[in-house]
């Protein structure tokens, strides 16, 4: 099956998607949902990061 034919193919068509087909759309989905899991994560982390920044100052010049 080629991509071409992927691209081409509607899960609203009449006509049923092969298990091929199917495969390949599930694995697209999933590595499209990991690739923006970990796009959100190192967005948190950053915004976690700035807040820290912003109440603590830098790392190792919050001398008691």
């Amino acid at each position: 099956m080629s991509e071409r034919e992927i691209d081409q193919y509607r899960l609203t068509d009449i006509e049923e998607p092969t298990d091929e087909m199917l495969a390949y759309i599930m694995h697209e989905v999933a590595e499209e949902a990991r690739v923006t899991n970990e796009e959100a994560l190192e967005r948190y982390f950053n915004e976690i990061n700035v807040i820290y920044q912003q109440k603590y100052g830098s790392a190792g010049s919050h001398a008691r």
